[in-house]
């Protein structure tokens, strides 16, 4: 019976461990994919924060903000506490470009990191599917004009975020990307920020 108890309490210990080394290496990964958003050639992509629902009405009119879906009281939190995670990260001051949509726009301004200019390349094609090849490639034709010297935050959507990188974010997280010397683009990571 002892015997049993030990070997329980072994296997018990080990595997705290293991679980103990494994969140360690998750946070140093994450806090590493923070820190890169400052790097020469690195770039942030953001998911908006948390609006309910999915789409836009059927009235939704992207100059009226009543008329489409918005962040509510959770997702204005859940932009400021991003922009206060990038703050503790290193990331003080960044260019800001935001897709058209309302809960993108609230978003970029919550972080309160930096000017907040508006990319019509980053508009969400969800109920447009037939802008998507036209977007990512301006998008990426954006991406490689730029002198990517200082941070630089993209905000937008869950289909964009994905075309352009594979990663469909939950609303909310950071998917950190570097671009090549070639141009192409190399996904590092993404940010589960409500961890």
């Amino acid at each position: 019976m002892i015997k049993n108890f030990l070997t329980a309490l072994t296997i018990t210990l080990l595997a705290t461990m293991i679980i103990s080394s494994c969140q360690t290496t998750a946070n140093a990964f994450k806090l590493n994919l923070l820190k890169s958003i400052n790097l020469p050639n690195h770039f942030a992509l953001i998911r908006h924060a948390h609006a309910p629902g999915t789409g836009d009405p059927l009235n939704f009119t992207l100059g009226d903000c009543t008329t489409q879906r918005n962040l509510d009281y959770f997702g204005r939190i859940q932009a400021k506490q991003i922009g206060e995670l990038l703050k503790r990260n290193g990331v003080s001051f960044a260019d800001i470009f935001s897709s058209e949509w309302c809960r993108c726009k609230e978003t970029a301004q919550l972080l309160n990191i930096g000017n907040v200019k508006t990319l019509p390349a980053l508009n969400s094609f969800y109920q447009f599917p037939e802008n998507k090849l036209k977007q990512i490639a301006s998008l990426r034709n954006f991406i490689a004009n730029q002198q990517l010297t200082k941070p630089i935050i993209f905000v937008t959507h869950f289909v964009n975020i994905g075309a352009l990188t594979g990663i469909y974010p939950k609303s909310g997280n950071i998917v950190v990307v570097r671009r090549e010397k070639n141009g192409m683009l190399s996904v590092l990571g993404e940010i589960d920020t409500s961890e």
